[in-house]
């Protein structure tokens, strides 16, 4: 048997997907941009796509741009908000368990001269709201909170935080702009900036984490609020992203965002069920454990990060994959650095605690009888470890 359990670095595109992309290739391979026949139907299924992602957020097709992923958004967001506002304002408030697309952006503007405020969170990496109260001031530009965390799957107050940054502006009369790095979030919590996330003002999230292609992402931009472009050239995407458009990647992500919606009780309640169903197992069938997700409502369905005490979360992950399962130990774009993970440790968590992590994370494909393997394979790998005594 393989279970895929690695759904937050990247999902398998559905095949609905892959048949309109290929398709694409064959057929639509005009420019958007070039006025003959080929490059209008080009054109079209654009605009299609771009319908698509709107409904999903609850926008305007002229709110929103394609790029080549969430880490495009995220730096076009960060570079973009601050060379557009910094005669307002230089601070910057940004959760200390973002993801690194919008850390190495901020530490960039904080070379430049940016004041870059980092906000905490509990152990079940629960934003400190009292903390980002006091953190807004008359000078600040932008609040940037993701929708979902990477490796907790904690879900931010991102609405809350839109209410509280409206409260602000109008008592004090600043123009503070509140974005959300919503890469986890898109396909497993609603997101529409006229109901959920009304008032967030910038939104990024990307293709390959609903079941769409690589290489393609989304930016959500409210209407009026103008930032300076991060790729520059052709005057593509209403001038805020050049480059000749992505065509077979912007209609799989359009695709593939229908499909999350359309069917999203459905998609999520699967998750859901998979997840609690071995998050149950692992607590009664394995001893010494430490669950770092919430276990309550305020977490992700698609997400379950557990430490297996006495063990490293590497050598699980490797004795797990001989039998056909993959997992995480933490965020893909981080896992080939070294050092800690920031999220665990801006957690509270102690240096065993997160050697010995390790990430589930799920799709609607997973089945009960797949966690039922999984959880075997897991005590198993748990039990080896744990009697070879080979932690140091």
């Amino acid at each position: 048997m393989e279970v895929y359990l690695d759904n937050s670095a990247t999902t398998r595109q559905y095949d609905q997907v892959t048949d309109q992309m290929a398709l694409a290739m064959r057929n639509t391979y005009g420019n958007p941009s070039s006025l003959h026949s080929l490059g209008v139907e080009a054109e079209k299924k654009v605009r299609e796509a771009r319908k698509s992602l709107a409904a999903v957020f609850g926008a305007g097709e002229d709110e929103i741009y394609f790029t080549s992923g969430g880490t495009e958004a995220d730096n076009t967001v960060l570079e973009g908000a601050a060379s557009a506002r910094k005669r307002t304002g230089r601070k910057i408030i940004i959760s200390a368990v973002e993801h690194p697309a919008v850390l190495e952006p901020a530490r960039k503007l904080e070379k430049a001269g940016f004041e870059v405020e980092y906000i905490g969170v509990d152990s079940k990496c629960h934003l400190n709201m009292e903390q980002l109260k006091s953190a807004l001031t008359d000078d600040t530009i932008l609040i940037s909170v993701m929708g979902v965390n990477n490796e907790a799957g904690t879900i931010m107050p991102v609405g809350e935080i839109a209410r509280l940054k409206d409260e602000y502006n109008k008592a004090h009369g600043t123009q503070i702009w509140l974005h959300s790095d919503a890469v986890q979030a898109l396909g497993k919590i609603r997101l529409s900036v006229k109901k959920e996330w009304q008032g967030v003002d910038f939104i990024s999230a990307s293709g390959h984490k609903i079941h769409g292609p690589k290489g393609i992402g989304v930016l959500y931009g409210k209407k009026g609020l103008n930032i300076e472009p991060f790729m520059v050239g052709g005057g593509q995407e209403r001038h805020m992203r050049s480059g000749t458009e992505n065509t077979p990647g912007i209609i799989g992500f359009g695709l593939a965002a229908k499909m999350a919606y359309e069917a999203f009780d459905e998609r999520t309640a699967a998750m859901s069920q998979a997840r609690s169903y071995l998050l149950s197992g692992i607590k009664s069938e394995i001893p010494d454990v430490l669950i770092n997700s919430p276990e309550d409502e305020t977490c992700c369905p698609s997400v379950l990060n557990v430490s297996f005490l006495g063990t490293r979360g590497e050598v699980i992950l490797h004795t797990l994959e001989q039998d056909g399962i993959f997992v995480s130990t933490g965020s893909a774009c981080s896992s080939n650095k070294k050092g800690r993970s920031h999220v665990l440790t801006a957690m509270g968590l102690k240096d065993k605690e997160i050697e010995s992590a390790i990430r589930f994370s799920f799709s609607e494909f997973n089945t009960i009888e797949e966690m039922d393997y999984v959880l075997d394979k897991v005590k198993q790998a748990v039990t080896r470890f744990r009697k070879l005594g080979s932690f140091r």
